[in-house]
């Protein structure tokens, strides 16, 4: 079974590492895995939460297997409330990751004003790398 650390190249990290201070523990780095806007931000709490988002907020990810429409569904979520979902065509290898039981985090990247309900928010994916 191979991890996210033995893959992170296929994943397009080129080796980035990126340490989020405050988010990562202190012999902690953390992961860059990918960036994605939120989809389906206006079908779930998303527009009700607006005002309280913050820039950096800590985000969870969970797996939706039984999921209708996506097999490989990532749900993601602020203070157990449902913001949406990793878009289709980005989440297979953030599921399988989470399927392995792989530790991954997330948080806020951008928040912005815009029409398009998919590109007000922007979300990073991280794990962590102990530090010797």
């Amino acid at each position: 079974m191979k991890t996210i650390a033995n893959n992170y190249q296929n994943w397009g990290l080129l080796g980035l590492l990126w340490l989020w201070t405050g988010a990562a523990g202190a012999g902690e780095v953390l992961v860059w895995v990918q960036s994605s806007p939120v989809a389906g931000f206006h079908y779930h709490a998303g527009p009700d939460l607006w005002p309280a988002l913050r820039t950096g907020d800590p985000l969870s990810l969970h797996r939706e297997r039984d999921n209708p429409h996506d097999g490989q569904a990532v749900r993601v979520m602020w203070r157990e409330h449902t913001l949406g979902y990793l878009p289709r065509a980005e989440n297979p290898l953030i599921a399988q990751a989470l399927d392995q039981g792989q530790a991954l985090s997330a948080r806020i990247l951008r928040l912005q004003e815009h029409p398009n309900p998919r590109e007000r928010v922007k979300i990073g994916v991280f794990f962590g790398i102990s530090r010797p």
